[in-house]
C-alpha cells in the first residue's frame, strides 16, 4: 500500500505493477509467483457469427460500403477484391454492385444474399376494406394489333372522333386512353402502338387491361405483331376478342384470318371454339354494334367490381411535360377515387394533385376506377407504366420518392459496372452517343429502346441522356462536351429545339436531328454508324505474267522479263510475286517496259520487263499477279 502526502493509507487504492498486469492475464501468479486466480485459465476466444446471422440483406443493389458494414469487413477491403478478383476498376466504397456481383463477394467471406424489397406499405394508409363494400366498375379494353390494321380507327368510329388523321404518318406514337359512354354502359379504351419499337408500351397496355381486341385486317392477315399482341395477352391472362376490321374491302377475307388465327388457339366459337370473333368496318361502321355486345359479355362474365370509398391507386399510362402545365400525367385509376387536391407519389417522384382532366379535356373532381384522367402537380415526369398511389401526409409521399429515387441512382450506378469491370466505360469500338428528347415519357422508352438494339461489334450506339420535352441548351451543350473523337447527336422525337437551342447547335456544330416517325430516326442512326466506319478496301485482278528471264540493271536494279499471260499488268498497281503457288513478296509494279519504251501497261500475250518495288529475289518461273485495291463502304 501506498500512503497519502498525509502519511495515512489509501482505502481501496494500491499501485498496480505491469507485471500484475501480465501475470493476471496471462494466468500466471503475481509478484513472488504466487496464484492469483482461481481455477482454470481464462483465454480470449475468436468466434464466428452463427449461419443465420451470416446474412446480408440488398433490393436491387447495394453500396460496398453496406455491403462491407453489414459483413463486418472494410470497405478498402472489398473494393480492392472488386477490382483485382473480379475486374471491376475504379471500384470504392460508393460503387453500387447488383444483386449477383454482391453474392460472388459474399461467398468469398462466407456470407450470403437475402434480396429484400422496399416496404411501401409502411407509408400508405391502412386499410380495413370488405369484399361486400365493393361495386361494378366499366371494363378497360386494349385495342392491339399490327401496324395500319385500323386499330385507331376503329376506335374513331367507336367514339366518332378523328385521332388517326393528327398521327404522324398515321401511326399511333404513344398511349391514348378514352372512356366511351354508351347505353349499355361505360367502357374505357386503350389503344397502344403497332408499330414493333413500342412492345414494351404493348405489353404494358396488357398489364392494364381486363379484355384485349386484337385487330386484324381482312385484307392482309396475320402479321408479326399481330402474333405479338396474342402472346402479351396471353401472358397477362387477359380474355381476348378478335375484330377482323376492312371487311367492307373487295379483297376482304375473314375465313382465312380465322384460319390462320387458330394456329394460335384463337378458334372462333362457331368452330367449336371459346373465341369470340367479330368480322367489323371502321370505314362504314358496320359490326360495331355486334363488338360492343362481345365486349359487354365478356366484361359481365369477369364481374369486375373495385373499392370506390378509398384513397386511390392505378397505373401511369403516359406522361410528358408540358410547356404551360409542367409535368403531365395521364393515370388510369384501378381502386379508390382520385380527387383534386391528394397527395400522390408515383415512383421518384411526387405531388398534390393540382388539376384533373378527362380525354375531352373537361375538368373534373374526382376519377373512379377504370377512368383515365390526365393530372398535374406532380414533381417531375413519371416514368410510363409506373404505380402510383395516395399517400396522407406529404413527409410519407417524400419518403417514398426519396427512397426509389436513390434506388434508381444506385440501378444506373451498377449498370455502368458491365461484365468487362469497365466503370468508365472506355472501349476500342466506336461511338455513337445520342441525346433523346421526345414528347411524352412512351415515346422516350421506344426510342431508346430501338437504338441501343442497333450496336454492333464495329460501333456501339449510347444513349448519354433521355427525357421529356423540347430540345434545350443544356442537351446541346452536354453533346458539345463529349470527348474528342466520339460523335453525338441530339434527337427529337415529336419535339423541336427552342430558339437559343438551335442558335446555339448552330454555333457549336451539334447535329439535331428531329422526326415524327421512328421508322426515319433509326434509318438515319443506322446511315451515321455506317459513316464512322473505316472504308473497306476491296481487292480486284488485273493480270499474271510468268517470269521467263532475269537482269540486273545498274539504275534499276532486278528487271524480270515476263510473257503476260492472263488481263494486264499495270504500272504502279500493287502486286504479288508467287513461287511453287506460294506468296514470296508484295509490293507495286515499280517500272514496266516494252522494249525501250515506258508504258503504263502491258496486255495479255505481249512480253514486257518490269521491278517490283523493294524486291529483288525474283526467278524464273514466278508468277507475278497485279491487281487494285477498290475503296467500298462499310456495312454494319
Amino acid at each position: 500500500p501506498v500512503g497519502d502526502k498525509k502519511g495515512k493509507k489509501s482505502k481501496g487504492k494500491r499501485v498496480v505493477q505491469s507485471g500484475d498486469l501480465y501475470d493476471k492475464f496471462s494466468g500466471r501468479g503475481g509478484r513472488g509467483g504466487r496464484q492469483k486466480t482461481k481455477g482454470p485459465a481464462q483465454q480470449t476466444q475468436i468466434t464466428q457469427a452463427a449461419e443465420h446471422k451470416r446474412v446480408v440483406k440488398m433490393e436491387d443493389t447495394i453500396l460496398v460500403g453496406e455491403l462491407a458494414h453489414q459483413m463486418g469487413v472494410k470497405g478498402g477491403e472489398i473494393a480492392m477484391k472488386l477490382m483485382f478478383d473480379l475486374g471491376i476498376k475504379g471500384a470504392n466504397i460508393n460503387t453500387a454492385i447488383d444483386f449477383d456481383t454482391a453474392m460472388l463477394v459474399a461467398e468469398m467471406y462466407s456470407f450470403r444474399i437475402e434480396q429484400v424489397g422496399f416496404d411501401i406499405t409502411k407509408y400508405l394508409p391502412q386499410l380495413e376494406l370488405a369484399e361486400d363494400a365493393k361495386k361494378s366498375r366499366p371494363p378497360v379494353v386494349t385495342v392491339m394489333g399490327h401496324v395500319d390494321h385500323g386499330k385507331t380507327s376503329l376506335l374513331d368510329a367507336i367514339r366518332s372522333e378523328s385521332v388517326a388523321v393528327g398521327e404522324a404518318g398515321g401511326i399511333t406514337q404513344h398511349i391514348g386512353a378514352y372512356t366511351v359512354a354508351l347505353e349499355s354502359g361505360d367502357i374505357t379504351f386503350l389503344d397502344t402502338p403497332g408499330h414493333e419499337a413500342f412492345t414494351a408500351l404493348r405489353a404494358r397496355g396488357a398489364v392494364a387491361t381486363d379484355i384485349t381486341v386484337l385487330v386484324v385486317a381482312a385484307d392482309d392477315g396475320v402479321m408479326p405483331q399481330t402474333v405479338e399482341a396474342i402472346n402479351h395477352s396471353k401472358d397477362a391472362g387477359v380474355p381476348l376478342i378478335v375484330a377482323v376490321n376492312k371487311c367492307d374491302k373487295e379483297n376482304a377475307n375473314p375465313d382465312r384470318v380465322k384460319q390462320a388465327l387458330s394456329q394460335y388457339d384463337l378458334i372462333p366459337e362457331a368452330w367449336g371454339g371459346t373465341t369470340l370473333f367479330t368480322e367489323v368496318s371502321a370505314l362504314t361502321k358496320t359490326g360495331i354494334d355486334t363488338l360492343l355486345d362481345a365486349i359487354h359479355l365478356q366484361a359481365e362474365l369477369l364481374e369486375l367490381r373495385a373499392h370506390y370509398d378509398r384513397p386511390a391507386e392505378g397505373l401511369v399510362i403516359e406522361s410528358k411535360l408540358d410547356v404551360g402545365r409542367g409535368p403531365v400525367a395521364t393515370v388510369l385509376v384501378q381502386e379508390g377515387t382520385l380527387k383534386t387536391g391528394d397527395t400522390v407519389v408515383v415512383g421518384e417522384h411526387y405531388g398534390r394533385v393540382r388539376t384533373m382532366t378527362n380525354e375531352r379535356n373537361d375538368a373534373v373532381s374526382g376519377a373512379t376506377p377504370a377512368m383515365p384522367v390526365e393530372i398535374t402537380g406532380l414533381s417531375g415526369v413519371p416514368v410510363s407504366g409506373e404505380k402510383f398511389y395516395v399517400v396522407e401526409a406529404e413527409k410519407n409521399a417524400k419518403e417514398i420518392a426519396s427512397h426509389v429515387a436513390a434506388q434508381v441512382r444506385q440501378a444506373e450506378m451498377a449498370q455502368r459496372v458491365g461484365p468487362s469491370g469497365d466503370l468508365f466505360g472506355t472501349s476500342d469500338l466506336k461511338q455513337l452517343k445520342i441525346i433523346v428528347k421526345a414528347d411524352v415519357q412512351g415515346s422516350v422508352e421506344a426510342v431508346v429502346g430501338s437504338l441501343t438494339k442497333l450496336s454492333t461489334e464495329a460501333v456501339e450506339v449510347r444513349v448519354i441522356h433521355s427525357g421529356v420535352g423540347a430540345i434545350t441548351e443544356s442537351d446541346i451543350n452536354l453533346a458539345a462536351s463529349s470527348e474528342e473523337g466520339v460523335r453525338v447527336v441530339v434527337i427529337g422525337f415529336n419535339t423541336k429545339p427552342d430558339n437559343r437551342a438551335s442558335n446555339l447547335a448552330d454555333q457549336l456544330n451539334v447535329s439535331v436531328l428531329t422526326e415524327a416517325i421512328i421508322y426515319d430516326i433509326v434509318d438515319k442512326i443506322t446511315g451515321l454508324m455506317t459513316g464512322m466506319l473505316e472504308p473497306i478496301y476491296v481487292e480486284q485482278p488485273l493480270g499474271k505474267a510468268e517470269v521467263r528471264a532475269t537482269f540486273n540493271v545498274p539504275r534499276f536494279g532486278q528487271i524480270a522479263g515476263c510473257m503476260v499471260s492472263d488481263g494486264k499488268i499495270v504500272r504502279n498497281e500493287q502486286c504479288r510475286v508467287l513461287r511453287n503457288g506460294e506468296v514470296v513478296a508484295e509490293g507495286t509494279i515499280n517500272s514496266l517496259r516494252r522494249f525501250e519504251e515506258n508504258v503504263p501497261e502491258v496486255k495479255n500475250g505481249f512480253e514486257c520487263g518490269l521491278s517490283v518495288s523493294g524486291f529483288d529475289g525474283i526467278e524464273i518461273g514466278d508468277i507475278v499477279e497485279c491487281f487494285t485495291l477498290k475503296e467500298e463502304r462499310a456495312t454494319l
